[in-house]
């Protein structure tokens, strides 16, 4: 009778203490769903219907030049930034193995040696209460666990996860942003080199026009000062070379570095080599952020605080642990240690309910979930962000193109226009300020051609940036 009323207390003890974790922190199963994304009118005057989207396209099959994919493959292998990326995931991997791994009960083989020396008594012999001290000798293997009644080892784990994504996701917002660089950087060093061409190109002619006005003016058909200002323009041109010279040296060196190798030369083609698209396939609005690192990072970011919001809540709930718990041998005798009478068992259960730290973990609950709308807050600024950052290439990437057809005309026709220019002053029927100025503005229309395909091809790489391309 005596045994069934202790079971009895045992059973009321026990719903009282679930009641009480039930009641204090309400819902268990709330799942993890994604932040919405309204894509309404997200990006100022486009309205895309075509679901195709650069930034599916590998990158090697998006840079077609060879040399520039061996500094991409160069970059990736040796850039420092990538490599402390991937640092980072093999410490998200192992903190998602360590989280995984509390859902099993720790076991640990543990071995002790007790010496126990009594004080003599009265009579001079070493005894209290019968026992005359010695050696106590035990071995057995100690078990702990909690088990996950509440789920609140599951959502640490999702929220390591979490965290291992977004490290994913770091790791790729590197490679991305490192595609470009290398790129833009490269796109750079070839414009520079053409227009060092195309100023090399112009000191040639402008020698020749100098030369022929010389001899106008030996010939008393030309006075000094047409010939001093066309000396002056060429002069002036000759300056330009050596900054040129400096800034590609630069680039070189800057390229060298972002790669991973000392400063050195760049081995590379041309410009005129490389091809512009006429149109960049960008995706419907949704498809326009699946990709960015960015965006993931920052979701990521939401979820892990999400988790974490549910740890701190069912921190709440009360908690069953299989207490420090032994099994194995013990005896005073060492060598009848494992005889089958000296197995040793202890098993210590509880379960417990949080009262006094109620308060504290309250406090936690409430930090958490601050934690988590910061995260919210966090990743729609993210999404708008980007939104912008694409929108206003998408916009840049087409006026650059209506650059295209006018520059080109305007070259054609200063080219023609130095000619005549030249031919009617041999004739006497201009001036020598009209050919200056017909070369100076052929000279300035080329370097600007020059820079309206760079524009171009920056653009298109900041675009496959901006989209989350190069990530394989």
């Amino acid at each position: 009778m005596i045994m069934i009323r202790k079971y009895t207390k045992g059973v009321i003890l026990l719903g009282v203490v679930l009641s009480m974790g039930l009641t204090s922190c309400g819902v268990l199963n709330s799942k993890y769903k994604a932040p919405e994304i309204d894509t309404q009118d997200m990006f100022r005057g486009e309205n895309p219907t075509d679901t195709t989207t650069i930034a599916n396209i590998p990158w090697r099959e998006y840079f077609r030049d060879p040399a520039l994919q061996a500094l991409i493959d160069e970059g990736l292998a040796n850039n420092y930034d990538l490599r402390i990326a991937y640092t980072r995931i093999q410490q998200a991997e192992a903190g998602l193995y360590v989280a995984k791994s509390a859902y099993f009960p720790t076991v640990a083989l543990g071995g002790q040696v007790t010496h126990t020396q009594v004080s003599k008594g009265p009579d001079g012999k070493e005894r209290v209460l019968g026992y005359n001290g010695g050696d106590q000798w035990a071995l057995g293997f100690v078990v702990q666990w909690e088990a996950d009644i509440w789920g609140k080892l599951n959502s640490k784990t999702k929220a390591q996860y979490a965290n291992l994504v977004s490290t994913y996701g770091y790791r790729n917002l590197i490679q991305t942003s490192l595609i470009a660089n290398i790129a833009t950087t490269y796109y750079s060093l070839l414009a520079l080199d053409e227009q060092l061409i195309i100023t090399l190109r112009t000191i040639e002619l402008l020698q020749e026009s100098t030369s022929t006005m010389d001899a106008m003016m030996q010939a008393g058909l030309l006075n000094r000062a047409g010939v001093k200002q066309s000396e002056a323009l060429l002069r002036s041109t000759m300056v330009s070379v050596p900054s040129l010279e400096n800034q590609i040296r630069q680039l070189e060196n800057s390229l060298s570095i972002l790669v991973g190798r000392k400063p050195g030369s760049i081995a590379r083609t041309t410009l005129t080599e490389q091809t512009v698209p006429n149109e960049l396939e960008h995706g419907v609005p949704a498809q326009m952020l699946a990709k960015r690192p960015d965006v993931l990072q920052a979701e990521m970011g939401f979820r892990y605080a999400f988790e974490m919001t549910k740890v701190a809540q069912k921190s709440l709930y009360p908690s069953l642990t299989l207490g420090t718990s032994s099994v194995g041998f013990a005896s005073n005798t060492l060598s009848q240690f494992f005889k089958p009478t000296n197995i040793l068992a202890n098993i210590v259960g509880g379960l417990t309910q949080p009262i006094f730290a109620g308060n504290q973990l309250r406090g936690q609950l409430k930090v958490a979930k601050a934690q988590q709308e910061e995260a919210l807050l966090t990743f729609e600024q993210t999404v708008l962000k980007a939104s912008q950052e694409v929108s206003d290439i998408m916009y840049a990437y087409e006026s650059s193109l209506r650059k295209n057809e006018n520059r080109s005309k305007q070259v054609d026709a200063l080219a023609i226009a130095v000619d005549d220019t030249k031919l009617l002053l041999k004739a006497g029927e201009a001036n020598y300020t009209e050919v200056l100025n017909a070369e100076q503005n052929l000279l300035q229309a080329e370097l600007g051609q020059v820079s309206d395909k760079l524009e171009q091809l920056q653009t298109s790489v900041n675009l496959y940036r901006a989209l989350g391309g190069g990530i394989e």
